[in-house]
């Protein structure tokens, strides 16, 4: 690979290159800009003679045939000079590996749609046989709009030396791509930087054995395609897709909640200019016209004194002094003279320095009391020669002469023309006084009246309101659930509707009921487990009560763990599938070996149908056994 190219050179006439973006293997990956249709793209670039130049140019080749929306289509290959480089349309956003890593693992909806997109693309390309070759997380790109697009389509494969991609290989990345989504870890067999996925004696981990929660179908999914049956014909592309498509659904928002994982870059800061301060009485001052200078004064010495901002004075002088420094020497602090905004006579000496700080006065915290014999309080009066009725309540004699107004803390009168001493007291009446005293003493008679009352009748064995008490009926003291107890079974009967022979060993049935943990009925033994890869929904038994009967719990004895399967009450024996009959299930549960299903609500019906739809693993597949089954109510 020339090491000569570099920024800023431009290949073909044509491409710009940008950034560097990644190199390995003796070729560049590059952000490059068309001049010809002003855009960014990504330039692949690898020397002329290099052995994987006449494969890149291939890939390229086929990759162009492939029209599809989630691709990165390519745009322009070419061999010039020394160089050999396919040109790929540019696409910005996260890519998968890079989320993981940032954010965690995707909730398994998104990880579904997103890897159910990769899924389409996939089947479109399939159809033309143009498999990927290394779909691995690195080459899944969530764009700024949250759509998902796939890097490197055949190219990619062909810049790591790789031969040309096999169509099991993707649908075995795309089981990876749903893995890693799920756990954060990758299971696919092409490359990634993500940490590998456990693996227990050759075998991946199912995804529920590394993280909880995760749905039932999506880890059956996973195990299907990465841990394949001997004998079991590969999965292709468009089921895949389809299965991820029923486990969305409706998959409305999904596009635009995937762009809050996006990774951003970083934010610069940006700095502003320092604004100066100023106080508010130096702000008010300059706002403040100028006015004109008086004619200067002698200035008398003044004492040393402390500075306003709690410095001292280093030459131990005032400010008076500073008039006396020779031009242009600065003594460091700033004046008004050196702000705008004001204007110093030539000869005017710098003013004295104000006086300390002095403390207010102290303010009484109570009102003075008033001169001997005056009332403390006097009722207004209303003066016929002033329209004031203002009114201080504590009377002094200055506060009767003054008005108050600069009586300091005395008070009185406010003028209102009546002496100290002199003009009629009249009690105030305040309105309303005496109804607020009625209605208080009216609310105290009716409330003794009300307790007498409620006590009377109390002692007379009746309610507080006089009535007499209903006695207590029957139901209500028979309001204790009654005991649950087992239930007759008349019949047991097995249920194989997909089976080529419609039974399960039929006569081993009766030994769930016969009470003996040691004796139990079985499945056959299969290669895969129940599920929408597998050859069934599933089987079961059908216990005829013989009549209707209430079901409240059923106590299961298994031979295995766990066993997932559903229970019906019903009153008609099934036929079929019973989910596909409509039938819904009174309880549905991961049993272990010995389990005490309650329902949430007593079921009726004459059969009990217990349905297997998940077998326990065994040495050589997968088989449940049933020993007991004990219906209660």
């Amino acid at each position: 690979m020339p090491a000569s190219i570099r920024p800023g050179d431009v290949l073909a006439d044509r491409y710009r290159l940008v950034d560097l973006l990644s190199e390995s293997g003796n070729g560049r990956f590059w952000r490059a800009h068309d001049r010809v249709l002003e855009r960014h793209v990504a330039l692949h670039v690898i020397a002329a003679d290099d052995d994987r130049a006449e494969g890149l140019l291939a890939a390229a080749r086929r990759s162009a045939r492939i029209l599809d929306p989630h691709i990165l289509r390519v745009l322009d290959a070419e061999r010039s000079g020394h160089l050999c480089y396919v040109v790929n349309e540019w696409g910005s956003g996260t890519s998968l590996d890079i989320m993981l890593a940032a954010g965690g693992e995707l909730s398994p909806r998104r990880a579904a749609w997103v890897v159910g997109e990769v899924a389409a693309a996939c089947a479109r390309a399939h159809a033309a046989d143009v498999p990927h070759g290394r779909l691995n997380p690195e080459n899944v790109l969530i764009d700024t709009s949250g759509a998902v697009r796939v890097i490197g389509w055949c190219v990619d494969a062909a810049l790591h030396g790789r031969p040309t991609g096999r169509v099991a290989d993707d649908v075995a990345d795309l089981a990876g791509l749903l893995y890693a989504g799920l756990t954060g870890r990758w299971a696919g067999p092409s490359s990634s930087a993500v940490p590998p996925a456990p693996t227990d004696h050759g075998r991946v981990l199912r995804p529920r054995q590394v993280r909880a929660g995760i749905p039932r179908d999506l880890d059956a999914l996973c195990d299907e395609v990465l841990n394949p049956q001997p004998g079991c014909g590969t999965m292709a592309a468009e089921a895949f897709r389809a299965v991820l498509e029923e486990f969305v659904g409706d998959p409305t928002g999904l596009q635009e909640s995937m762009t809050s994982r996006l990774v951003s870059g970083g934010h610069e800061t940006v700095v502003l200019p320092q604004v100066p301060e100023f106080t508010v009485r130096e702000a008010e001052e300059l706002t403040r016209p100028t006015p004109p200078t008086p004619p200067a004064e002698p200035a008398e010495p003044a004492e040393p004194a402390d500075r306003e901002d709690g410095r001292d004075d280093p030459e131990g002088a005032g400010a008076g002094e500073g008039a006396d420094d020779a031009p242009g020497e600065s003594t460091g602090e700033v004046t008004q003279a050196e702000m705008p905004g004001f204007l110093v006579a030539d000869d005017a000496a710098s003013p004295a320095p104000p006086p300390p700080f002095e403390e207010p006065p102290a303010r009484p915290l109570f009102a003075p009391d008033p001169p001997e014999g005056a009332p403390v309080r006097r009722s207004r009066q209303p003066d016929p020669g002033r329209g004031s009725q203002q009114y201080w309540p504590w009377d002094t004699e200055a506060g009767s002469r003054t008005g108050g107004a600069g009586g300091g803390a005395g008070g009185g009168w406010v003028d209102t023309g009546w002496p100290t001493g002199t003009g009629p007291v009249v009690e105030e009446e305040v309105p309303g006084r005496n109804s607020f005293r009625v209605a208080a003493i009216l609310l105290a008679a009716l409330v003794v009246l009300v307790a007498v009352t409620v006590a009377f009748n109390l002692g007379r064995g009746r309610t507080p309101l006089g009535t007499v008490p209903e006695e207590e009926s029957p139901s209500a003291t028979a309001s204790a659930p009654a005991e649950v107890g087992p239930l007759d079974v008349a019949s047991v009967s097995d249920l194989d509707p997909q089976g080529s022979d419609g039974g399960e060993y039929p006569e081993l049935t009766g030994l769930v009921v016969d009470g003996d943990p040691a004796t139990a009925w079985r499945t056959s033994t299969y290669k895969q487990d129940f599920g929408p890869g597998g050859l069934k929904d599933g089987v079961g038994l059908v216990l005829d009560l013989g009549e209707a009967r209430s079901v409240a719990e059923v106590a299961l004895r298994l031979v295995g763990s766990p066993t997932d399967l559903e229970l019906y009450v019903v009153d008609e024996a099934p036929t079929g599938v019973p989910s596909e009959q409509g039938l819904a299930p009174a309880a549905t549960v991961s049993a272990a070996a010995e389990e005490v299903v309650v329902l949430d609500e007593p079921a009726s019906g004459r059969y009990l149908v217990v349905w297997i739809t998940s077998l326990p693993t065994v040495p050589d597949g997968f088989r449940s056994e049933v020993a007991e089954v004990v219906p209660r109510g």
